[in-house]
């Protein structure tokens, strides 16, 4: 096309296009573009002095602001073929919307309430950091699914929001129990409004907070009036001890099959007071588990205490779980020990393979017995004391190096809940890496959006020997080095000792794993691509699985839909 045809065409679109020399002096301007750059816009002027963003070779991502409430942004030139030697095409539109969009997003980002927002279909539009965070989902997982499709109302009550699209009408403090697509349960006192624009409904979207925080609220209410009344003696009249647990069940982050049958075991074993043991490398995360299942307990207005048997020598390890009396040794005092203190609650053992031998007779009698003596003391003191243990082996293997009393094992291990490390469940680093984004957002005041995707691939095929909590340490490094208004981390802000990991870690990971665990989600893989990673593990199933941190049931049902079949990888295509 020539370019007054092609500037007339742009024109009636609403794009603005001038023609530039060398020099940026504007040599003429269609009548979109003379709106859009106003007075200024005339031939001969300076789109140095009006865009200066406009004056690079390629057209540029920026917003340009000509005027205040007026922006610009430039779009891809086309082609035109009668252009004079060093005269270009620019061509722009009115981006006012596009920022106030963003600065939208970037202010809803910040508020503390879940706000989901769906489209006439119920199609969600938008999902909030908030509520991310509440139903441990990423975004792009939900976005463009039909509400059906992703959400499961308990109880057979409707979704709300397609419920005030159909009444026309708001509904406001509407309690509401649903399940996410990864099955877990969120609970919300919710607001949700329909949308609509000139007479008709375009939408519907819902401000969400969280039920469990209100509830917490209401606790804390009532344990300051009861304090304001002087009513003394917490623990006798049924208050919430003061020595609590501080994370729950929902407080741990997890998209994975494996993480998910973990917690079913934890939520149904915190119902009784059996003891459990808790395996896991260091960083998996043991205490957070062990608190949820305290405060999933009956013993949840009851103490938690936790005591790491590894850092504190044998003998005063003794007086601080059992107590002391006054002359048992030169200088002691009388004390009451950790499992007094914890009568009515929870004790947690951490590392209780480094307890010393000679000291766990002693604590199986307590444990059998349910009392306890103090050292130096004769009197039997009867105490109620739920025993968690935690252990960064495998317990069998304490056993057989010594390190461990098999009766000692049968007592506290009546439940054994083995947390799977970080690369057996890679599928979650994704989120994982979100929820740390956000937390440290609010912590070091900054407003990182999100990794770059050459950062998060890099994430999602390390080994990560030290599990969640190395993760975690990672993400507060490149955030602490990042600019402080960058929005994005790149994978060079990343801790030296993952971007260059030795070569053996880094030949593990095939191109098929890494392209199966950077999507997030085994169940969103399409056809080729499982059937890819199956021919890559020669139709190993339960491999496969491993790698996209879902079940073989899950697998084997895939495999049945597609129609493939694994006892024949070459044939797979």
């Amino acid at each position: 096309m020539k370019s007054l045809d092609t500037m007339n065409a742009l024109s009636q679109c609403g794009l603005g296009a001038a023609l530039i020399d060398r020099d940026c002096l504007l040599l003429e301007i269609n009548e979109a573009g003379g709106r859009l750059l106003g007075e200024r816009g005339r031939p001969g002027a300076s789109l140095w002095e009006i865009a200066p963003a406009f004056c690079g070779a390629l057209p540029s991502e920026e917003y340009c602001n000509i005027a205040f409430g007026e922006y610009l942004r430039q779009c891809p030139f086309p082609e035109v073929e009668d252009l004079p030697t060093g005269v270009r095409m620019v061509v722009f539109r009115d981006a006012r919307n596009d920022i106030c969009h963003d600065m939208l997003m970037c202010a809803i980002n910040q508020v503390s309430d879940s706000v989901i927002l769906c489209d006439e279909q119920g199609r969600v539009f938008l999902l909030n950091d908030a509520a991310t965070r509440l139903e441990s989902t990423l975004a792009q997982e939900i976005v463009g699914r039909n509400l059906q499709d992703v959400y499961t109302v308990k109880n057979e009550s409707d979704l709300e929001i397609p419920r005030v699209m159909r009444e026309r009408k708001p509904r406001l403090n509407i309690r509401q129990h649903y399940v996410t697509k990864h099955g877990k349960e969120v609970a919300v006192m919710d607001d949700t409004y329909p949308v609509i624009l000139n007479g008709k409904v375009v939408g519907g979207f819902s401000v969400m907070r969280d039920w469990t925080q209100v509830d917490r609220l209401n606790r804390q209410v009532i344990e300051l009036q009861q304090k304001l009344l002087g009513q003394d003696q917490h623990r006798r009249r049924g208050g919430r001890s003061p020595l609590s647990a501080k994370y729950r069940f929902e407080d741990i982050v997890f998209n994975s099959d494996v993480m998910r049958a973990c917690m079913e075991k934890c939520e149904k074993s915190a119902k009784s007071d059996s003891g459990i043991m808790i395996c896991g490398e260091t960083g998996t995360g043991k205490e957070l588990f062990a608190q949820g299942i305290h405060n999933a307990s009956h013993r949840a207005d009851g103490p938690f205490l936790a005591i790491n048997c590894a850092a504190i020598p044998e003998n005063l390890l003794e007086s601080m779980l059992f107590g002391t009396e006054k002359g048992a040794y030169t200088g002691a005092e009388r004390r009451v020990g950790l499992f007094e203190q914890a009568d009515g609650g929870t004790l947690l053992l951490d590392e209780i393979n480094s307890m010393p031998l000679a000291l766990q007779p002693k604590l199986l009698r307590v444990l059998q017995e349910g009392v306890v003596r103090r050292v130096g003391g004769i009197d039997e003191i009867p105490v109620d004391v739920r025993m968690i243990s935690n252990i960064n082996i495998s317990p069998w293997q304490a056993v057989r190096e010594k390190k461990l009393r098999p009766d000692l094992l049968y007592r506290l291990g009546v439940v054994n809940i083995t947390i799977p490390p970080l690369r057996d469940r890679a599928c979650d680093i994704p989120l994982l890496a979100k929820h740390f984004v956000l937390s440290l957002n609010r912590k070091m005041m900054k407003n990182i959006k999100e990794l770059a995707p050459d950062a998060m691939e890099r994430l999602c095929t390390y080994s990560w020997p030290g599990n969640v909590r190395e993760l975690q340490h990672a993400i507060e490094y490149a955030m602490n080095i990042l600019p402080d208004d960058a929005l994005v981390i790149p994978r060079e802000m990343l801790p030296d000792h993952i971007l260059h990991g030795d070569s053996e870690e880094a030949s593990e990971w095939s191109e098929q794993r890494k392209s199966a665990i950077v999507r997030g989600s085994g169940a969103k893989m399409g056809r080729d691509e499982l059937t890819r990673l199956l021919q890559a593990n020669d139709g190993n199933i339960t491999q496969t699985a491993r790698m996209l941190g879902i079940s073989r049931q899950n697998l084997q049902y895939r495999i049945k839909r597609d129609k493939i079949d694994p006892a024949k990888p070459d044939s797979i295509v």
